[in-house]
């Protein structure tokens, strides 16, 4: 069976989208997810984002890692917003639904603002923080980050945890309100150009340990800039929005 796509990026997090409006997509077919994602012998990505119905929301939106896992991805979920205004499901605001539930979203002059979910809990351990932004992330601050070894160092932690793992982000300060980020995906199990869950975390991991006092935090990654913004109120983070780019790369079809 042959299955048109369309490749979108934000912030070099790269993603094959597929409008799955009329359920033909095999969900069930691990290989054929993992295949696609293949940089060798598939279209290459971080991930794979369906577009399908939904009855109380615009749209559902249905990650799969590159490994065939499923989760939420906040880049994934921008390029989602952007995807549905393409195939004018949407035009500049959405409610739409994803893995960790409902998020509202809108396109600004071809930025999208993703609205996050509520962060209640996070954990501050002696040399790192624990957040779930909407998929788990270990937050650890380094010096000299641009020769971090994020791979190795990024591997060992997420296995550190149980069973489904964190990802991994390393982090170094460069002035009040921006904290530079690599990331090691879990699902992917390699450093990417940017992780939108991950800066989320990163951006409430600096405010709730004092690094800053921002509540408007930029946060360059490998790929490019992203933006975080929150309310924060005894120790809850509310209205978090993860603010950046969403690109159209190109299209194709592949069999599957």
């Amino acid at each position: 069976m042959k299955m048109p796509f369309y490749k979108y990026q934000g912030t070099g997090n790269d993603f094959v989208m597929i409008d799955n409006r009329s359920k033909q997509f095999p969900k069930e077919n691990t290989p054929a997810i993992q295949k696609i994602c293949d940089r060798n012998f598939g279209v290459g990505a971080d991930g794979i984002i369906l577009i399908e119905n939904d009855l109380e929301f615009d749209f559902k939106m249905i990650y799969f890692n590159a490994d065939g896992s499923q989760t939420f991805c906040g880049n994934g979920g921008r390029c989602a917003v952007a995807f549905a205004k393409y195939l004018e499901i949407i035009s500049l605001k959405t409610n739409f639904t994803a893995f960790d539930g409902g998020h509202f979203a809108k396109i600004e002059n071809e930025i999208v603002s993703l609205q996050m979910i509520d962060v209640d809990e996070v954990i501050v351990k002696d040399n790192s923080v624990f957040a779930n932004t909407g998929t788990q992330h270990h937050v650890a601050l380094v010096e000299n980050l641009e020769t971090y070894p994020v791979f190795e160092m990024g591997q060992k932690i997420r296995n550190s945890y149980p069973a489904p793992g964190s990802n991994v982000n390393f982090v170094e300060q460069i002035n009040d309100n921006t904290f530079q980020v690599r990331t090691y995906e879990k699902g992917v199990e390699n450093e990417t150009l940017a992780c939108g869950t991950g800066v989320t975390a990163v951006a409430i991991a600096m405010h709730k340990t004092k690094r800053t006092t921002a509540q408007v935090i930029k946060l360059p990654v490998m790929g490019g800039n992203l933006q975080v913004s929150f309310d924060e109120n005894d120790g809850k983070y509310t209205d978090v929005f993860l603010k950046g780019p969403a690109e159209f790369v190109f299209r194709g079809e592949i069999e599957i």
